[in-house]
């Protein structure tokens, strides 16, 4: 049996052939969720916070969902955030917005100097157990 399964989202192999990069991985009954971030379909961030926050999950959700799975499925997440006072209570209820009622998953919130791309503010990665 294998050790990991990749959940492929199309788009993504051109990256996962040139860096190795996996949208998601099921292993051990859960599914492990790179970083999703606020950028549209052509991969550029998306500019006002509120909407590039709830881009980001809304990438996130495409993931799950290409993996059988929802929010409700998601045990830990790890909010990466740039300028993370700045912008750290929009994020919050954005995120209330996502996991509106309890119980809620695991968080753990990491402030950064910056992320792949100038215009990000944020990055998302979660654990999710699979149904």
């Amino acid at each position: 049996m294998k050790m990991r399964d990749v959940i492929s989202l199309g788009e993504e192999q051109v990256n996962y052939e040139a860096y190795g990069y996996s949208p998601a991985v099921r292993s051990g009954g859960f599914l492990f969720v790179s970083g999703q971030v606020g950028a549209n379909g052509e991969g550029a961030a998306i500019s006002d916070p509120v909407s590039q926050f709830r881009q980001a999950f809304a990438n996130l959700g495409g993931v799950l969902e290409a993996a059988g799975c929802d929010f409700d499925d998601i045990v830990d997440i790890t909010s990466f955030h740039v300028d993370m006072y700045t912008h750290f209570d929009v994020f919050a209820a954005v995120k209330q917005e996502i996991f509106p009622s309890r119980p809620f998953p695991n968080w753990t919130a990491i402030g950064v100097v910056n992320l792949a791309d100038p215009d990000l503010l944020l990055e998302i990665k979660a654990i999710a157990k699979l149904p």
